[in-house]
């Protein structure tokens, strides 16, 4: 003895946020592959400033100005380059939290869903339930008539 199925209310509100969430996973993926693009340049510039100073240090004199205008020059990209890293740094952060807050939306609607279809199950069953006693009552009554 089935009665009428489940039909969850809110369920196109489930479904556009669990959409919503799967986006914020996306955009959050893509933050962490920019921030980690960033840091690895900052590291490349980092490595090029170490490796220009050794130079320095060994150049003869007519070369230092040279050597110095290089230097500060690959200074400068390192300054951009934890600029970029730290605005990585910064979007990672407002990602991870619009994953957190979309999480947070679906899971709600995903217990809603949950409590309702536990909430149809028990109706269901008590529906079902005085039928049976409604039947059983009746050949009850035949059966003693």
């Amino acid at each position: 003895m089935n009665g009428p199925s489940y039909k969850f209310r809110l369920e196109r509100v489930r479904a556009l946020r669990e959409r919503h969430e799967e986006q914020a996973k996306q955009d959050f993926a893509t933050a962490l592959q920019e921030r980690q693009r960033s840091h690895e340049e900052l590291m490349r510039t980092q490595a090029k400033i170490a490796s220009a100073r050794v130079a320095q240090l060994q150049a003869e004199a007519e070369e230092l100005a040279q050597h110095q205008s290089y230097l500060e020059r690959l200074e400068r990209a390192a300054e951009l380059a934890q600029q970029e890293l730290d605005r990585r740094e910064v979007e990672l952060a407002e990602r991870r939290a619009a994953l957190t807050k979309a999480s947070q939306d679906r899971e709600a609607l995903e217990r809603l869903k949950e409590k309702g279809l536990v909430d149809h199950n028990r109706e269901q069953a008590r529906v079902e339930q005085n039928t049976l006693d409604e039947i059983a009552g009746n050949g009850h009554w035949r059966r003693a008539a």
